[in-house]
């Protein structure tokens, strides 16, 4: 029974509170039932995943569904290596389709691009680097025939990554969860959380409270609600260069993602095949098809050929939204929202910006989708993402729109409930601000790059 086609009872207690059903609850969920069950200490029927809706409402179910390593950030590295073993270990399940990922820039990223490729070497993470703007065109042209992208002086190939469809990879989680015993119930949505001798012992909802030895919270959008029912810091000290400042703990961004509107078998390679994620970055002016300047300046686009969403999907550079966190509207989410869904400039940017890359693209901006797509995205002081205990007993899951990719996090932090610290989230504690133990920052025109 799906949860969002009946309201069921809530219990008044159990072990392990789950707050959120996309990717991070229930790939925590799943491999923490597989940890208890491994050490003899319990199983899934002592894990509740809830939802205020449903599995998949927030942005996990919106999410392109990109799967890559191009991190400049070392510790951002390592851990989508490790994630995307995660997506390998049942490519059915997570309906997951490794065809590889495409890091394409301009001259003003080389050397960040090529610092990712040497590292990307050093772990084992296989890639190939070309060089130069000629080699890159030809390599481009043994992969797509019209290829005509201008100002490109690297081409980082990853052979691992690629893309998942999202619904069904959650889908996929949903069915493991439930085979080992896990319960997820829907239309709850948390209130406040009651606090015991400085831990969470209940999940206050509007439908109940449920008593709880241990919370994780893995809400997406909604993190900086929970972040502010635990009573954390709502601005953060951030030591850079022996100097402490201080910035808002949370901001928001909205998304920019939609649809050309064709047959995904549109984009195929030379050989007939499905490409690989393409990502282009680059500083030469995007003008329309019929000549009218769009971008003075930086900009860049992610596409991939998508049965899923119906069409060649993808998204362009995000928009900050210049509100403090607390007046920011996330609900209702996504397509349902009426502010952060996006426009007829997002549409002509995107229809000529594939155009600029691709000759077969040229004059498609008529078939961009007009269904509501977009969404926004809670981001901490550096944007990545905050895995954290707080509280005693409240391990925080606060991607900074990573999340999706991110599949493996979960594995991570149930073993860290199981008292086994996990060196991949260490670089990614709350503490690393005041320590000034930040991540490098690349050239990327991404705030999360």
């Amino acid at each position: 029974m799906r949860i969002d086609e009946e309201i069921l009872p809530l219990p008044t207690s159990v072990r392990y509170c789950i707050i959120g059903a996309g990717i991070h609850g229930l790939s925590t969920a799943y491999h923490l039932a597989k940890e208890l069950k491994s050490a003899g200490t319990g199983s899934g029927a002592d894990i509740l995943i809830i939802d205020k809706t449903r599995i998949g409402a927030g942005a996990s179910g919106i999410a392109c569904g990109v799967v890559r390593n191009n991190y400049f950030q070392p510790a951002m590295r390592e851990l989508m290596a490790h994630s995307v073993s995660v997506w390998e270990s049942d490519l059915a399940a997570y309906a997951y389709h490794p065809v590889g990922y495409m890091q394409i820039s301009h001259e003003g990223m080389h050397d960040d691009v090529r610092s990712i490729y040497e590292q990307q070497q050093a772990i084992g993470y296989e890639s190939s680097f070309i060089e130069g703007s000629s080699a890159c065109d030809t390599y481009m042209k043994t992969i797509f025939h019209d290829w005509r992208a201008g100002g490109i002086t690297s081409v980082l190939h990853e052979k691992r990554g690629g893309f998942a469809f999202n619904q069904p990879s959650l889908d996929g989680l949903e069915a493991k969860c439930r085979a080992e015993g896990v319960d997820i119930i829907g239309h709850a949505d948390v209130r406040e959380l009651e606090m015991s001798d400085g831990n969470v012992s209940a999940v206050v909802t509007n439908r109940g409270t449920i008593a709880c030895d241990v919370v994780v919270m893995g809400a997406g959008p909604w993190a900086p609600h929970f972040w502010r029912m635990l009573n954390l810091p709502e601005s953060t000290d951030i030591l850079v260069d022996g100097t402490m400042i201080s910035q808002p703990t949370w901001r928001y961004w909205a998304l920019q993602e939609g649809t050309l509107a064709i047959d995904p078998g549109y984009l195929r390679t030379n050989a007939g095949e499905v490409p690989p994620v393409v990502h282009v970055d680059t500083d030469v002016p995007l003008r329309s098809d019929d000549g009218d300047m769009l971008v003075d300046g930086e900009w860049g686009i992610y596409y991939k050929p998508d049965l899923n969403f119906g069409g060649i999907q993808g998204g362009y550079m995000p928009m900050k939204v210049d509100k403090p966190f607390d007046e920011v509207a996330v609900d209702p989410y996504g397509e349902a929202s009426p502010d952060f869904v996006v426009n007829d400039d997002f549409r002509m940017i995107w229809a000529s910006a594939l155009s600029f890359c691709h000759e077969r693209f040229e004059n498609m901006h008529p078939k961009m989708s007009r269904e509501p797509s977009g969404g926004i995205g809670a981001f901490t002081p550096d944007s990545f993402p905050v895995f954290d205990t707080f509280a005693g007993n409240a391990h925080v899951i606060a991607d900074s729109n990573h999340g999706y990719k991110m599949i493996g996090v979960g594995a991570l932090v149930a073993k860290e409930i199981m008292g086994e610290p996990q060196a991949l989230l260490e670089p990614f504690r709350y503490s690393r601000y005041a320590e000034g133990k930040l991540h490098p920052l690349s050239n990327s025109p991404y705030p999360w790059s």
